[in-house]
């Protein structure tokens, strides 16, 4: 069964078709090799479920020698190119308004990230959360969506919203001198964390773009395609979704049933009857933290552990093993090694 609470929409990836096509790359060739075809992208209704959009990803990157064709396609993602979000991030009063929008409803256009901002001294962290791993596209996906984001923040505030830096989480690739240029600041690699920082000065002051009824609007359409979209989801995707955002340890198949409003038994059979449980959601949902965790560093595997629900030490280097066949100091190793100086005093 296909992961249909992973799908995208297909105007990504006409724009990415798009893009390959100016660099005169055979783009029939490309989407034969992940199982599509040009016409199948002029199906609106098409869905391009995660494995399918992770074949032409990476089909793209092999066949175009492109490795920053994330960068390429986010400077073509317009404020424009995200809907009805987009809209109403362009009517937006504020940074913080508009920050707040994109969180909440970011799900209407990728389920692939998740985004939130906290304050600090003096500055505002916007953070781009995986949320599932995305292993080998983790690079492209990453940088087109934050260049996209920074972009529609940069462009409503009339270039007022001088990001001050942005992070990723990975090695720094041979094009790094692109990105600076397209972000137009400070980037770092190697870092904990996947992200930006603006100065916190500017996300209140008022947007001369601002129209309070034309942004009142876009957001009531937003929140009705939001609905929609929740009451359309798989049982086993709004399980997922409520084991990911658990702040303190996950619910049990009764709390969760009870959620729901349903006995556990009834939530036992929906979920079968999508193809999966809520004992396999829940070790997907372990084993996403905890590669999420051990990569950033920022807790000992003893705490991992405990947070994900292990009592026994033992049992959770066990899972790791299973999961990624070498155990999680292993794992972080190679990343720790990666990370320098430029890593520290950022969470």
């Amino acid at each position: 069964m296909e992961d249909q609470d992973s799908a995208l929409l297909t105007h990504y990836v006409r724009l990415m078709a798009d893009q390959l096509g100016n660099m005169g790359i055979d783009v029939d060739r490309v989407l034969r090799q992940s199982g599509l075809s040009a016409n199948r992208l002029d199906d609106r209704s098409l869905v391009i479920t995660f494995p399918t959009f992770q074949k032409l990803v990476l089909s793209a990157l092999s066949l175009s020698g492109e490795q920053a064709l994330g960068l390429l396609v986010g400077e073509r993602l317009l404020a424009s190119s995200h809907g009805m979000v987009g809209y109403a991030a362009l009517s937006s009063g504020t940074i913080r308004q508009a920050l707040e929008l994109v969180e909440r409803y970011v799900p209407l256009r990728t389920s692939l990230v998740a985004i939130s901002h906290s304050e600090s001294v003096g500055e505002v962290q916007v953070r781009f959360r995986e949320t599932r791993p995305l292993g080998k596209i983790q690079r492209p996906v990453l940088e087109a969506i934050m260049l996209s984001i920074m972009k529609i923040l940069d462009g409503i505030s009339m270039g007022a919203c001088q990001v001050r830096l942005v992070a990723f989480p990975f090695d720094e690739p041979e094009y790094a001198a692109l990105a600076r240029d397209l972000f137009r600041c400070d980037v770092r690699y190697g870092q904990s964390w996947a992200g930006a920082v603006l100065p916190l000065d500017v996300v209140d002051a008022p947007l001369k773009m601002g129209d309070p009824e034309a942004f009142r609007e876009a957001a009531l359409i937003c929140q009705r395609e939001l609905d929609k979209l929740v009451a359309n989801e798989s049982m086993a995707a709004r399980v997922r979704r409520l084991l990911l955002e658990g702040q303190n340890g996950f619910p049990s198949l009764q709390v969760a049933a009870r959620m729901f409003h349903m006995t556990p038994r009834t939530l036992h059979r929906r979920l079968v009857a999508e193809g999966t449980s809520f004992r396999e959601l829940l070790e997907d949902v372990r084993r996403t933290l905890a590669l999420e965790h051990v990569k950033s560093g920022r807790l000992s595997i003893e705490e991992i552990a405990y947070m994900l629900g292990y009592t026994d030490l033992a049992n959770f280097r066990r899972a790791f093993r299973r999961w990624e066949s070498v155990p999680p100091s292993a794992y972080r190793r190679p990343s720790s090694a990666r990370r320098g100086k430029g890593d520290r005093g950022r969470p």
